[in-house]
C-alpha cells in the first residue's frame, strides 16, 4: 500500500508550510496583549473573485442564500488592453469605534474587551435593522426567517480553540488573514495606508480595523454593478409612523397656541373635546404602526433601553410620552379641567413632541446614508406639523363657524409655506450637486432614483404641497371672510387629504431614493436594504 499523500493532504501541507493560514484549520498568531484585538487581513492581490468565503461561511452559520456575512465586491479600471478586475472581500470590520453597536436601542452589540470582536446578541434584537442603516459598510443583515439582524462575530469560537474563521480556511488563495493589531498605533499610523481600498467609506466615520494589501499603481476603478441601481425598502410602517406623528405634534402646537391666546384674553373661540381628540388620535395611531417594521414586534418596549446613546431609544420614550399626556390633556378637557394646570400640561407635553420628532429625525442623520444625514431631514421632519395646523382649523371652522378660524388658517398658510420652501431648498441641492463632493456617488444616485425611478411621484408630491399648503388655505381664507362657510369648510377638507397625501408620497420617497455607501460592486448582496 502506497505511503503516498493525497492531493488534499498536499494541498493542506503546502498551505501550512507556506504560512498561509487558508488550508489550515490551526492557526498559530501571538498572544493578544494591552491594547491589540484581533482583525482580518485581507491581500487584494490574491483574491481571485470566487466566492467560497462567502458560500464557506453561509454554510457553517447555517444563514440562507440571501444573508450573507461575508460579501464580495467586484471593481474594474484602466483601459484595454492594460485592465485591472479588483475584488474585495468583506465580512464585519470589527470596528474601533463601531456605530452598530452605539446606535443599538437594544444593546444589542457587544464588543468584546479581550479580542476586540464586535459581537451581535440574537436573543434581545428586536428587529428594528436601525444599525444596518448605521453601519456605513452595511455589515449588519437582516434574518427574515428568525426576525432578528446577524453579522460576522469572526467566529470567534474557533478563534478560541486556535482554529480560523470559515472563510479563511476556505479561501484557496489565501487572501484572507486574522491577525493582531495595536488599536493606537493602527489609528495614529496605519488606518489611513492600510485600512482604505477603493470606493470603502471614510475610516473616521468608524475606524474599521481590517487591514488591506492592495496592487501598486493602481487606475481609477469603478463599482462593477455602477449601472445597477435598485431603489432601498419602502419602509411603509415608518412612512405612516412619521408623518402621523408630525401631524399630531403640529395639531397640538396649534391647540396649545389656541388655548394659550384664549386664556390670555385674545377675541378667540376656546379649543374643543374634539379638538383635542383630533390632535391625540394620529400619534396614538402611527407609534403602534412602527412595531410592523420590526422583525419581533413582541419586544418592541424594549427599544427604550439604550436611551443614552440611541436616539431610536430617545425617540421612543419621548413620543410615548408625548402620545400617553396627549391623552391625558383630551381627558382634563373631557373633565373641563381649565386655567393654568392645563396649560402646565399642555407646555410639557408639547415639549416632549418637539424633542420626540427632533429625535426621530436624528435616527436618520447618520453618515452611513449621505441623502438622509442633512438638516433638511430635521427641518422637513417639523415642517410636517402643517398638516395639523390644516387640522384644527377644519375642526374649528365645523364647531365655531367662521369665529376666529382666519386667524388659524393665516398660520396655518405660514406653517405651510414654510415647508414649501424646505422642500424647494431639498429640490435645488440636488440640481446643483457637486461633482468634486466625496459623496458625489451616493447623492448623484439619490438624484437619478428621484427624477428617473420616481419622478412622477416627486411631481405629485411637489404639486399637491404647493396646492394643498398654499393655494387651497389662501382660498379658504376668501371664503371665511366673504362668510362662505360651506365653501371654506369643502376647501379646507380638500386641503387636508391633498397636504397628508403629499406628505406620506414625500416620505416614500425619502425612504426609496437612499442611497447608503455601503461595499462597491456588492450586487450580491442579498436582502441588504
Amino acid at each position: 500500500m502506497s505511503n503516498s499523500s493525497t492531493p488534499l493532504d498536499s494541498f493542506i501541507n503546502h498551505k501550512a508550510e507556506t504560512g498561509m493560514q487558508c488550508g489550515n484549520y490551526s492557526i498559530d498568531i501571538p498572544e493578544l496583549k494591552e491594547g491589540e484585538q484581533y482583525r482580518f487581513h485581507f491581500d487584494a492581490t490574491a483574491c481571485v473573485g470566487c466566492h467560497c468565503c462567502e458560500a464557506a461561511c453561509n454554510e457553517l452559520q447555517n444563514n440562507p442564500d440571501d444573508v450573507k456575512w461575508r460579501r464580495v465586491g467586484e471593481m474594474e479600471g484602466g483601459e484595454f488592453p492594460n485592465v485591472l478586475q479588483f475584488f474585495n472581500s468583506m465580512s464585519c470590520n470589527h470596528c474601533l469605534e463601531p456605530e452598530c453597536l452605539r446606535g443599538c436601542p437594544t444593546e444589542s452589540y457587544v464588543k468584546f474587551e479581550d479580542s476586540g470582536i464586535v459581537w451581535h446578541d440574537d436573543d434581545t434584537c428586536i428587529g428594528c435593522q436601525y444599525c444596518t442603516w448605521n453601519c456605513p459598510y452595511e455589515v449588519p443583515v437582516m434574518n427574515y426567517d428568525r426576525g432578528i439582524v446577524t453579522k460576522c462575530d469572526m467566529c470567534h469560537d474557533k478563534l478560541a480553540v486556535s482554529e480560523t474563521p470559515a472563510c479563511v480556511q476556505a479561501c484557496p488563495a489565501g487572501a484572507i488573514e486574522i491577525e493582531v493589531v495595536h488599536k493606537e498605533e493602527w489609528i495614529k499610523y496605519g488606518m489611513e495606508k492600510e485600512g482604505v481600498a477603493p470606493h470603502l467609506p471614510d475610516v473616521d466615520i468608524t475606524k474599521p480595523t481590517t487591514r488591506y494589501t492592495l496592487p501598486e499603481n493602481m487606475p481609477e476603478m469603478k463599482p462593477a454593478d455602477e449601472r445597477l441601481l435598485k431603489p432601498a425598502h419602502a419602509e411603509l410602517p415608518l412612512v405612516f409612523m412619521t408623518v402621523l406623528t408630525q401631524v399630531s405634534l403640529g395639531a397640538f402646537l396649534a391647540l396649545f397656541l389656541g388655548q394659550l391666546l384664549f386664556s390670555l384674553g385674545f377675541n378667540l373661540p376656546e379649543p374643543t373635546l374634539g379638538m383635542a381628540i383630533m390632535a391625540f388620535i394620529p400619534s396614538a395611531i402611527g407609534l403602534p404602526l412602527s412595531a410592523l417594521h420590526l422583525g419581533r414586534p413582541i419586544l418592541a418596549m424594549t427599544a427604550m433601553k439604550n436611551w443614552r446613546n440611541s436616539w431610536l431609544s430617545r425617540e421612543a420614550i419621548a413620543l410615548g410620552a408625548y402620545t400617553g399626556l396627549a391623552s391625558v390633556v383630551a381627558g382634563m378637557y373631557f373633565l373641563e379641567i381649565k386655567g393654568f394646570l392645563l396649560l402646565l400640561v399642555m407646555a410639557v407635553t408639547l415639549a416632549l413632541g418637539i424633542f420626540g420628532i427632533y429625535a426621530q429625525s436624528m435616527i436618520y442623520r447618520v453618515r452611513a446614508r449621505p441623502a438622509w444625514n442633512r438638516k433638511s431631514t430635521t427641518k422637513r421632519f417639523f415642517g410636517s406639523g402643517y398638516v395639523g395646523f390644516i387640522l384644527i382649523a377644519l375642526l374649528l371652522l365645523l364647531s365655531n363657524g367662521l369665529s376666529g378660524v382666519t386667524v388659524l388658517l393665516a398660520v396655518s398658510l405660514l406653517a405651510g409655506m414654510v415647508q414649501v420652501l424646505i422642500i424647494y431648498e431639498e429640490m435645488t441641492f440636488y440640481k446643483y450637486l457637486d461633482k468634486d463632493d466625496k459623496l458625489y456617488y451616493q447623492l448623484n444616485r439619490t438624484r437619478i432614483l428621484l427624477n428617473e425611478n420616481f419622478g412622477k411621484v416627486k411631481n405629485f408630491r411637489w404639486n399637491t404641497l404647493v396646492v394643498s399648503a398654499l393655494i387651497l388655505p389662501l382660498v379658504a381664507i376668501l371664503f371665511t371672510a366673504s362668510g362662505l362657510t360651506n365653501l371654506a369648510f369643502a376647501t379646507l377638507f380638500v386641503a387636508l387629504l391633498g397636504s397628508l397625501l403629499s406628505e406620506l408620497a414625500g416620505r416614500y420617497l425619502f425612504y426609496r431614493t437612499v442611497v447608503p455607501l455601503g461595499l462597491a460592486g456588492n450586487f450580491f448582496a442579498g436582502n441588504q436594504r
